[in-house]
């Protein structure tokens, strides 16, 4: 299994966390070199103070879990 679709994996086990909030979260892309993952997020979280949290807490935690070899998530 490739890295992103172990990403596309740790996105969809916590995906309806995010929509129960009436947020999702979108895997935009890998970057191999800097080991960084861009997400966007989308729905109520776009201006939400607590997306942040949500991005690094819930994302960030949840990918690198699942997928070591990543060292950042971004927001795109």
């Amino acid at each position: 299994m490739s890295i992103e679709e172990r990403i596309q994996e740790a996105l969809a086990g916590i995906r309806d966390a995010i929509q129960m909030d009436g947020g999702d979260v979108e895997f935009v892309s890998y970057d191999d070199e800097t080991k960084t993952v861009y997400v966007a997020l989308t729905g109520s979280c776009v201006g939400c103070p607590a997306s942040v949290l949500t991005l690094k807490m819930g994302v960030e935690r949840a990918i690198k879990a699942q997928v070591p070899e990543v060292e950042y998530v971004e927001a795109y």
